[in-house]
């Protein structure tokens, strides 16, 4: 299995603060069209196919593979990213918490298993070693989506 986390912080100094809603709704845009807020070439399809009234089906090519996923809502709190086709499966979560100081926090982890892989075999740590890594992880994943979420709403469309 894989495990990973990262936690940045919403408005580290010298950036434009965020409310807790602005961040949840540039979180279920990204849900919506992960295109929009991944670091560039990461994410080149990404189409919702069903929708209700809190959650949404989407089908994406993210990394050149192609997947399935159930998104979750729990409003301005959690997105829940089930994959359930492609080479992973599991859950990957985006939350928005306060920390111990009050300080607007945005986490991402996940529980994933890669299908036709030995469990913790060769192929899954270097799967884990890329979402942990700095430059091509999960980390940059928030902090581009935190960059996009401030664009937008400097622009007005949030």
């Amino acid at each position: 299995m894989i495990y990973s986390t990262a936690t940045v912080p919403v408005n580290p100094e010298g950036e434009a603060a965020l409310s807790r809603a602005q961040i949840w709704k540039g979180l279920v845009l990204k849900a919506r069209d992960a295109r929009l807020f991944l670091p560039p070439g990461i994410c080149t399809k990404c189409d919702v196919v069903v929708e209700g009234d809190r959650y949404i089906v989407r089908e994406a090519t993210i990394l050149g593979e192609e997947v399935s996923e159930i998104i979750t809502f729990e409003p301005e709190s959690k997105v829940s990213f089930h994959q359930f086709t492609g080479p992973r499966e599991g859950v990957i979560i985006n939350e928005l918490f306060e920390d111990e100081a009050g300080s607007l926090q945005l986490k991402f982890y996940c529980l994933l298993g890669l299908r036709n892989a030995e469990s913790g075999g060769k192929e899954e740590q270097e799967e884990q070693a890329m979402m942990d890594s700095e430059d091509r992880g999960y980390k940059r994943a928030l902090l581009s989506t935190l960059a996009r979420t401030r664009a937008l709403v400097s622009d007005g469309t949030i």
